[in-house]
């Protein structure tokens, strides 16, 4: 614990990239590797999971996914822009899947890469449901959540002899993490889960851009009352790094109002 509380105030000190913080909700994270190497470790596990998948033979659910996912990543470019993060816009290269699988799932790789699981569709009905499933993943893509728990996990992993390879950009290092975070044997699937804090807050920051995008970011409550009418048993919260349907609910009850104020039909 030392070790780590030590390397953050390095970090803090430092001021060379160390330290960001999530558009939106302004939470201090820390990053301590580039979007460029974070990017180039990430697409080729992605390249990897989509050579193996099978693209999804439902045309309409297709151009379900497409249609939402595009409006949402509009409205998201569109925001960032208004609020002098244009910059950032740069590191998106927005793709939209749908594959083949009963698996009740979806996933965001860095750089807009995200992927929507046949077995999660029958809960998102509508497309203000569908929306709020990317609105979440995109959320992730933008809060670079990614960058962070890789980040995490080179302190976990080297504690203080990481600042010389963060700080030196040494690609082998940020590799081998990628292999263990987005690793397709990873034990929860293509990648390892987010921690609660990062599944909330991409709850939050996602209940807004899908309603700036144009989607009733209410449709939120509706498809996590059906996840979880719907699912044979539940994990306790404090067993999973998922939270709880009903806290998750609660919560996004929370954001709702803030959220509202964007959405336009």
């Amino acid at each position: 614990m030392k070790k780590l509380v030590y390397v953050i105030a390095v970090l803090a000190l430092l001021g060379s990239g160390g330290c960001g913080n999530v558009p939106l909700t302004g939470r201090k994270q820390i990053l301590l590797v580039s979007d460029q190497e974070v990017l180039s470790a990430s697409l080729t596990q992605y390249g990897d999971f989509m050579k193996g998948a099978e693209l999804s033979a439902d045309k309409k659910g297709t151009e379900k996914v497409v249609r939402v996912g595009k409006k949402i990543a509009a409205a998201t470019e569109a925001y960032l822009k208004a609020n002098g993060l244009e910059a950032e816009i740069a590191t998106f290269a927005w793709e939209f899947h749908l594959v083949k699988s009963p698996e009740i799932n979806a996933f965001c790789m860095p750089g807009g890469k995200i992927v929507v699981y046949e077995g999660i569709m029958p809960y998102a009905s509508t497309d203000d449901e569908l929306a709020a499933v990317i609105g979440h993943e995109v959320a992730h893509a933008v809060a670079k959540h990614s960058n962070e728990r890789m980040s995490q996990q080179m302190l976990a992993s080297y504690g203080g002899a990481v600042l010389d390879q963060a700080v030196s950009k040494k690609s082998a290092t940020v590799q081998a993490i990628a292999g263990t975070v987005y690793g397709l044997g990873a034990q929860y699937g293509v990648m390892l889960p987010y921690s609660r804090k990062h599944e909330l807050e991409a709850d939050h920051m996602g209940l807004v851009f899908m309603a700036m995008g144009g989607y009733n970011p209410q449709s939120a409550i509706s498809f996590w009352t059906k996840m979880s009418q719907g699912k044979e048993s539940s994990v306790p919260e404090i067993m999973s790094t998922h939270p709880a349907d009903s806290h998750r609910i609660e919560e996004i009850k929370k954001y709702l109002p803030e959220a509202v104020k964007f959405y336009r039909k």
